[in-house]
């Protein structure tokens, strides 16, 4: 079996936990990791067992015994280190979300698509079983009318950002923010189950440092409504819900569902224990690996992706708050 050699971008505990995955599925590796820290790419190398590291992003785009990249650096950066890889021959995992918009991943697909190259979003919740096992379960729920999928969870740098620390995540710069972090995932998985939204209206918690530390979103769809919570800055143990007027079943956790609970109309209750992959990112990796090897298309992958960002550019948008009657008075005095 030929074997995947890829080089790891960023240096934080998600590719800590990604290398932990690769580990879990046969014929990829990781090579080397890249870091602008020499120092820091040396030791990160140690820790996550990888042979070798770099400094210098094109010398490690260059080597040819690297055949792919997996992008985990903060979000703002993501597009460009993904357009340098994909020039440079590699095919690319990146995390979630993968690009600010839409358009921008449409841009790159079309790139990887003209280079033979495969471009995949590293969202574990598109290729978890749990994730199929919510959908082979949706015809037993009678007409969907209501969905509510959410994830709230506060955040171990919060306190930082409190105390007047600069954080990443946090960053309006570096592309964070609760809907960025946590939000995608309930959109992604509204889309993967039900398509893309017809409207959209949205709320959130705006920080002193700029991003939003939680939020709610409204969106319609042709029969039904769902609502995506999200929160960096608290945290919820309740289930996430999709009803439907002959069940409802309840989620334990949208990212990654391990217990699935169906309550019919009738009174009548049944549980479905989903067993965990060797390792939550497991499929993600899994699924790059296949795409790699059989030359498959990944169009539906792509597009997931490319209305799950369009749907969180419609949430921003909706967060933008009108202007108010007085400022439209005075433009109006002004114009007239």
């Amino acid at each position: 079996m030929i074997m995947i050699r890829i080089v790891t971008i960023g240096t934080s505990v998600i590719t800590v936990a990604f290398a932990a995955a690769v580990r879990t599925v046969e014929g990829i590796e990781i090579a080397a990791v890249y870091s602008r820290d020499a120092e820091r790419a040396r030791a990160f190398a140690e820790q996550i067992g990888a042979p070798a590291s770099g400094d210098g992003l094109d010398a490690v785009l260059a080597d040819p015994s690297i055949d792919a990249v997996y992008v985990a650096s903060p979000n703002a950066v993501h597009a460009e280190q993904v357009r340098r890889a994909l020039a440079a021959g590699k095919h690319v995992l990146v995390e979630k979300p993968a690009v600010g918009t839409a358009a921008e991943w449409s841009a790159l697909a079309g790139e990887a698509a003209r280079a033979g190259l495969v471009l995949l979003e590293a969202m574990r919740t598109a290729y978890d079983p749990g994730t199929a096992a919510v959908r082979g379960l949706l015809p037993s729920l009678g007409v969907i009318r209501r969905v509510s999928f959410h994830y709230e969870k506060r955040s171990s740098r919060y306190s930082a950002v409190l105390a007047g620390e600069r954080v990443n995540i946090f960053d309006p710069a570096m592309g964070g923010g609760a809907l960025a972090d946590l939000g995608v995932y309930g959109i992604h998985a509204l889309v993967l189950q039900f398509g893309a939204p017809q409207s959209v209206q949205a709320a959130s918690v705006p920080l002193d440092a700029g991003v939003d530390g939680a939020g709610i979103a409204l969106l319609g769809y042709p029969g039904f409504v769902a609502d995506i919570a999200y929160s960096k800055i608290t945290d919820s143990g309740r289930p996430s819900e999709i009803q439907g007027e002959d069940a409802t079943l309840l989620i334990d956790e949208i990212a990654s569902p391990r217990r699935l609970v169906r309550r019919g109309i009738d009174g009548a209750v049944s549980e479905r224990i989903v067993d965990a992959p060797p390792h939550p990112m497991a499929g993600e990796v899994q699924r790059f690996v296949e795409l790699i090897r059989t030359g498959a298309t990944a169009s539906e992958d792509i597009e997931r992706t490319r209305i799950t960002l369009q749907t969180m550019e419609d949430v921003r948008t909706a967060l933008t708050p009108p202007p108010s009657r007085a400022r439209l008075q005075r433009s109006a005095e002004t114009a007239g």
